[in-house]
């Protein structure tokens, strides 16, 4: 019989590779008004682990907290994911990104989310691994530039990587403030690694040589999640960064859990779909979505999981049968 793992244990003996004494399982989701102050974010994020016991925390804010700083604006509309609607753009030209300036992480809405992280720390100690959201610079300069960004990728290179430089510096500054918070890793939100948007050989000059300065800062932190956002995704690419566990829309989007075990040296998370089954669908068809996972996977290297954030909108007893299914 095998003795009931810690979730860090379990954690680290599914990114092993080694025996684990059940599945390891987690959802996250937005937390929309909470998401503004550091208090009300700590006490949605515990209050929803308090409810389900998952594996980890994944600590959610709104996509706006690493942008407030450089004067965009958002507004909570009632969206279905928990996010916010976008205001008018910082950048409206090319010349704009070369005026963005590097942001202390410990004010307005970063300070917030690093007062969440510690707050979390604090109630949770070693007890459960908790990791923090960070959008990568490409999916920053997409809500700060909107629908031009690509035009200006292409047109305007020089000036879109000095934009970019500027994000990714505030980047590093914000996980040098967040390792003394106690969290194990971040998860990282790959959104433009898709064919339907850049090329590979754009994504090799843009996207990856960024992506990879951010995993090298989170040097000392042991588990950092990468989220490869979108369909058609360049998933040899991004399957082949120095993290430890890799999360896609895999039932909407190649490659299948199946298929992705030998395609990448990480572990997997997923399984489940985020509107199909955790909205629409019943405990029964949760748990018979959740079987056929752990069956592709052998239940190795594998945390079930949603393939994207779980809509605020899922009934609670789809989320706790995603937490029954691996009992």
């Amino acid at each position: 019989m095998t003795t009931t793992m810690t979730k860090r244990q379990r954690l680290e003996a599914t990114l092993a590779g080694a025996t684990v004494d059940r599945p390891a399982v987690a959802l996250w989701r937005h937390w929309p008004v909470d998401d503004q102050t550091g208090p009300d974010l700590a006490r949605a994020t515990l209050a929803f682990q308090q409810t389900y016991d998952f594996d980890f925390i994944k600590v959610t804010p709104s996509s706006n907290f690493c942008l407030a700083g450089y004067g965009a604006t958002t507004t909570w509309q009632g969206n279905q994911e928990g996010t916010r609607a976008w205001g008018p753009r910082v950048i409206q030209s090319p010349e704009d990104w070369s005026k963005l300036q590097p942001q202390n992480p410990h004010t307005g809405l970063p300070g917030e989310v690093l007062q969440a992280n510690r707050l979390i720390g604090r109630e949770v100690g070693q007890d459960v691994p908790f990791i923090q959201t960070i959008f990568n610079p490409l999916a920053q300069a997409k809500n700060l530039a909107g629908e031009r960004l690509l035009s200006d990728l292409r047109q305007h290179p020089d000036a879109v990587k000095a934009g970019l430089a500027t994000i990714t510096e505030t980047i590093l500054r914000f996980i040098d403030a967040l390792k003394p918070t106690g969290a194990s890793g971040i998860f990282l939100a790959v959104q433009h690694a898709s064919y339907d948007l850049l090329t590979e050989a754009e994504y090799r000059e843009f996207g990856q040589p960024l992506d990879r300065q951010i995993l090298a800062a989170t040097e000392g932190m042991w588990f950092n999640l990468i989220h490869l956002h979108g369909v058609n995704v360049m998933f040899d690419l991004v399957g082949d960064y120095p993290g430890q566990v890799i999360n896609w829309h895999d039932a909407e989007t190649p490659p299948s859990l199946a298929e992705a075990r030998s395609r990448t040296g990480m572990a997997l998370c997923g399984g489940l779909r985020q509107w199909e089954t955790m909205v629409r669908g019943t405990p029964e068809t949760v748990k018979a979505e959740a079987k056929a996972a752990l069956e592709a996977t052998a239940g190795q290297r594998f945390i079930l999981g949603t393939g994207c954030v779980t809509p605020i909108t899922a009934p609670t007893c789809n989320i706790l049968a995603v937490r029954q299914a691996v009992e």
